[in-house]
């Protein structure tokens, strides 16, 4: 049985809300090119403990179904449209993101790679008589390991497919400011006073405030994610976003929020309902 339901926020942006299996989903409901830009984040194959699907097959069967699903993403994304394809790994097993990349270049070329930067350490000693930093810093979240091996891991990939490499991205809709104002004249690109973030992301997980409190889903990206990977991408070449592995709806509410197009499936009910939940209230808002 599919489950659907559809959101109407009052900016106008449409949110459709699929229970079943991305691949089918896309055969079912998307036609060829009509997707401008997916922001998603698969099952990554490392065990996590997801309520109704199995995050322990073999790796090959596991790359088999990536190249399934990444087949359909290619009939459906625009000529120039985006895929940013968010992938973490674990200490003990940390080719998984190179593995996906190697079956997503089979239908996709890669244009850039962004660092997503959970968690940073900056200590004031080794920058010296900067502005603003008047002591050690160390901000975010990560989930934290106890090896004698390993680093503790507190970023993810970021990769973003094109279908050809060369889709001209909005960089100053994300820009930042130049902390040394005297480049503004320097640079024939400083006008605006900002200049381009680069590809490492800062963007800390929301803080479970009680013990007791679970997170609702084990493995879910910020909203602000997606909303960056949006904005880069460029909203006014957007007319529809998609995210083949729903999750809680991260991604459905960024739409939400810019008032933009959205479709996502989700095969866990409890996930999907989560997300129905999540986006309308958005929506409301």
């Amino acid at each position: 049985m599919v489950n659907c339901k559809q959101f109407i926020s009052n900016n106008g942006a449409e949110a459709k809300l699929v229970q079943q299996d991305c691949i089918s989903g896309m055969r079912e409901h998307l036609i060829e090119g009509s997707v401008d830009v997916v922001v998603t984040s698969p099952p990554y194959n490392l065990g996590i403990s997801y309520n109704g699907y199995d995050d322990t097959s073999s790796r090959e069967d596991y790359l088999n179904w990536m190249n399934n699903w990444a087949t359909e993403v290619r009939r459906v994304l625009s000529d120039r449209g985006s895929l940013f394809l968010n992938v973490g790994s674990k200490p003990t097993d940390p080719l998984v993101p190179f593995q996906l990349l190697e079956v997503m270049l089979r239908h996709f070329k890669l244009q850039n790679v962004i660092h997503w930067v959970k968690s940073i350490a900056i200590m004031k000693s080794e920058v010296g008589n900067y502005p603003g930093i008047t002591q050690d810093v160390v901000v975010g979240h990560y989930k934290p390991i106890n090896s004698k091996r390993f680093l503790n891991d507190c970023h993810e990939y970021i990769f973003h497919l094109t279908n050809h490499g060369d889709v001209s991205l909005d960089r100053l809709s994300v820009g930042v400011p130049y902390q040394d104002k005297t480049n503004v004249e320097r640079w024939s690109s400083g006008g605006s006073g900002l200049h381009c973030r680069g590809n490492t992301w800062f963007i800390p997980y929301e803080t479970i405030q009680s013990r007791d409190k679970e997170r609702p889903h084990p493995a879910t990206f910020p909203v602000a994610l997606p909303s960056r990977c949006i904005t880069l991408h460029g909203p006014k070449n957007v007319k529809l976003v998609m995210d083949p592995f729903l999750g809680i709806g991260s991604s459905a509410i960024a739409c939400a929020d810019m008032g933009i197009n959205f479709i996502g499936f989700e095969i866990t009910e409890d996930y999907w309902t989560e997300s129905c939940e999540r986006v309308e209230r958005a929506m409301e808002l």
